[in-house]
């Protein structure tokens, strides 16, 4: 995978964040991820497909989801329940719709799919792809949460 793909993805999520909640959001070290365990408890994942193909997926904590969910909506959400899931859709398919806009002015064209999302400790996630799996760790005032990126050409 070519890890200029990476960055939109980067820069994506700390836009729509920012935009969403205002939260200060920022990227730990890209790992390369050797394991199908979700790193955290609440992940919607992604499919692309076009002049790349592969999965992105964005993954909360219990905790981080919670607190950006109270912030979006102005009332404290207290429990992983259906607004929850739909919240975490929405935002995982906004990160992939400013990514995707970046790796478009880049000569990737992609469309995604619907967000499928999946709730609870220690959830799997399986990428579309035999390539690597590109983790990337975030910090927030809210808490942390991991975005996965497995493009291939």
């Amino acid at each position: 995978m070519n890890v200029n793909f990476i960055n939109p993805f980067i820069s994506a999520t700390i836009h729509v964040l920012d935009t969403m909640v205002s939260a200060s959001v920022a990227p730990g070290k890209p790992f390369l991820k050797k394991n199908n365990i979700a790193m955290g408890d609440v992940t919607a994942i992604i499919g692309l497909t076009g002049e790349a193909r592969g999965t992105i997926s964005v993954s909360f904590t219990e905790q981080s989801i919670l607190s950006i969910v109270t912030k979006m909506f102005g009332e404290e959400a207290k429990e992983l329940n259906e607004e929850i899931r739909d919240a975490v859709g929405e935002i995982s398919n906004m990160i992939s719709g400013h990514a995707r806009q970046s790796l478009e002015k880049m000569g990737k064209s992609m469309t995604a799919a619907i967000p499928t999302v999946i709730m609870g400790k220690k959830h799997t996630i399986s990428h579309i792809t035999h390539y690597p799996v590109i983790a990337i760790p975030f910090n927030t005032d809210h808490g942390g949460f991991t975005i996965e990126v497995c493009l291939e050409e």
